[in-house]
């Protein structure tokens, strides 16, 4: 299906200088080569040059997988190493004015060769098995990141009565206490600060933190860590983990299973589509990978072995919310930043990853459905439920995937971008869709956007109110239905084409009418989308201050008070009102490297299905009370 949607290269302003030269196949000017351009980059300075190699995106902190955060994981990933190991059972973490301390109690880095440990490339205790056998490090790379990224970086080992300290500016040794007797529990202190000239303006929120250090928590039972001042811990593992993020009513119990070297939790509930949370050796792969694979195949084929009847998979998936994690000695990752696995075998010499899922399910999964009649009778409702409502709209769905084949070739409904999610090439995580409405707004992102990774799909009017609809809709809508097909999103997120879904809309009533109708459309068929943090708002300035010399884009009223008090006298002030009225030009500086995003979350506490009913119900009178008790009348400027 998505290899028929649309492609449309952007408009694009070429100044060539001879019938050779240009972009499109022709050759440059010759530059000079010679030995002077032959560059050996000493130390960590190509982690200085090349930081997304190694952390991904930069960021200032404002998104979960920003850089700042992959520097705490990385020092992270080597305490909790430390005590899958056995050694240590607490960590300690201090954040605070953007320093960051962490502390374990584990065997502490070997004292004559700590220095090397956090400063020479691919240098590390993580290449012996024996040593660290299910690490989720393995190539020694991360702490010799956070080294080269951050302002100042110190390292403390605490061993055998003991102790070394150093201390590093941008990478570079500055002192070397070298080794002296320290009776101090054994361990490893690290303090960083994320170096400001590339982490511009960054700060660190306590909710992504928190986030993370409870996945840690519920992966290593038994293990506490303490976040500034705060105790995390869990006694239940991945059964913890799915009852803190479970946004619907489970329709039975969770099932919570344990094994050797795996952990699952599994339940099912109303809502649609299917909803995983998978980790390797207490690494959140946040992008799944062969064991997340492997788990949705077998628990689907499992289940249908036990009811031994002509199941789809599809229909016994659908409304399942699971956890898996595994242990896997040198797992293999996609990328330096861990998020997808791609280790086909638990280890050199053992069975595939898959087989030992498989195996696994049949066994406990079996047993269990066999042992608890209850959940087991309300499973197959559920996936009868399932069944039924698929064969209703089995023509509506075969319809509307041809319409969306045929829309998608003959208008210019999307305007595709060259890179997605899910290549295997290029950088996958700045792939982005803008969701606009009207073909004004459409028009000047189009011509303002980064075609490599940038996409737009321009909805027609406004979406129809999804809530309390039956899956049906999706299909019979046009607009659904084809923006459905653009994000490739039918079969589940697994086949996402953009990282970041990107709602577009004027800063107006109906522009917040239509914001609102298509999060409800996301929150009830693909929740799972927006838990995984695909779906944000783009923010475009409300005002343009300026005088002859100086122009500046405010985003709220305080902004533009600032903007007027620097401008002086006099200045021209000018109220966007939708994203139509803003040229191409002044566009790209908003959905550039400087583009202001907010991330949709949802949370346990959101109490979702309450606020759908609220505030996209049939209570008009109630709502429209709301309304009017909470109004706000914007002065004209």
């Amino acid at each position: 299906m998505v290899n028929n949607i649309y492609f449309e290269i952007g408009s694009m302003n070429i100044e060539t200088t001879s019938p050779l030269s240009g972009a499109f196949g022709g050759f440059p000017p010759q530059v000079d080569y010679g030995d002077s351009n032959i560059i050996t980059l000493e130390g960590l300075e190509h982690v200085r040059r090349r930081p997304g190699m190694y952390i991904g995106k930069l960021g200032d902190g404002t998104h979960g997988d920003d850089g700042i955060y992959v520097l705490l994981k990385e020092v992270l990933d080597n305490c909790i190493d430390e005590y899958r190991m056995g050694a240590g059972k607490n960590v300690e973490v201090t954040v605070k004015d953007g320093h960051v301390e962490v502390r374990d109690y584990g065997r502490g880095i070997p004292l004559g060769k700590m220095i090397d440990a956090v400063s020479i490339m691919n240098t590390g205790g993580k290449y012996d098995s024996k040593a660290f056998k299910k690490s989720v490090g393995l190539n020694g790379v991360g702490t010799k990141a956070v080294n080269a990224l951050s302002s100042t970086f110190v390292v403390q080992s605490f061993r055998d009565g003991q102790s070394r300290r150093a201390e590093f500016v941008q990478g570079k040794l500055t002192k070397d206490s070298e080794i002296f007797d320290d009776n101090t529990d054994r361990g490893t202190y690290v303090y960083f600060v994320p170096d400001e000239t590339l982490f511009t303006a960054y700060k660190y929120q306590d909710e992504f933190i928190e986030t993370m250090l409870r996945n840690y928590a519920y992966l290593n039972t038994g293990l506490t860590i303490n976040f500034n001042g705060k105790k995390i811990l869990s006694k239940n593992g991945l059964l913890d983990l799915l009852n803190e993020n479970l946004t619907s009513d489970p329709l039975y119990p969770i099932i919570h299973l344990r094994g050797e070297d795996i952990e699952i939790a599994f339940t099912h509930s109303d809502q649609y589509g299917e909803e995983y949370y998978s980790f390797v050796n207490g690494q959140h792969t946040t992008q799944g990978g062969t064991h997340q694979s492997a788990f949705r195949e077998a628990i689907a084929r499992t289940i249908k072995e036990f009811y031994n009847k002509n199941q789809e998979l599809t229909d016994i998936r659908n409304g399942i919310i699971a956890a898996v994690a595994i242990s896997v000695e040198e797992p293999v990752f996609e990328s330096q930043t861990k998020t997808k696995l791609g280790s086909r075998d638990m280890s050199k010499d053992g069975i595939s990853v898959n087989k030992f899922i498989s195996d696994f399910l049949k066994k406990e999964l079996d047993n269990y459905l066999h042992r608890n009649s209850e959940t087991s009778a309300t499973l197959l409702q559920k996936i009868q439920d399932s069944e039924k409502e698929r064969k209703a709209i089995a023509g509506v769905t075969k319809l509307a995937r041809e319409r969306a084949k045929k829309v998608n070739l003959h208008n210019k409904k999307l305007r595709d971008c060259r890179v997605h999610y899910n290549d295997s090439k290029g950088d996958t995580e700045s792939s982005c869709i803008f969701i606009t409405e009207g073909d004004s707004a459409s028009g000047s992102i189009t011509k303002s956007r980064d075609v490599n990774s940038q996409a737009v799909f321009s909805l027609r009017g406004k979406p129809l109110n999804s809530y309390g609809l039956t899956k049906k809709i999706v299909y019979e809508n046009e607009e659904f239905n084809l923006l459905q097909a653009a994000l490739n999103i039918e079969d589940g997120i697994e086949g996402l084409r953009y990282n970041k879904v990107i709602v577009s809309t004027d800063a107006d009533v109906d522009g917040m009418h239509i914001r609102l109708l298509l999060i409800t459309f996301f929150l009830q068929f693909f929740p799972d989308l927006i838990k995984k943090g695909h779906v944000y708002i783009l923010q475009t300035p409300l005002f343009r201050v300026r005088n002859k010399k100086e122009t500046f884009y405010c985003y709220s009223e305080e902004e533009r008070q600032s903007a007027m008090a620097k401008v002086g006298a006099n200045p021209e002030i000018t109220r966007f009102k939708g994203l139509g009225e803003i040229s191409p030009d002044e566009f790209k500086h908003f959905i550039g490297k400087d583009m202001r995003l907010d991330q949709v979350t949802l949370k346990k506490e959101d109490a979702v299905q309450d606020l759908l009913s609220f505030y996209m119900g049939k209570n008009t009178s109630e709502r429209q009370n709301f309304i009017i008790d909470n109004l706000v009348v914007e002065e004209d400027v």
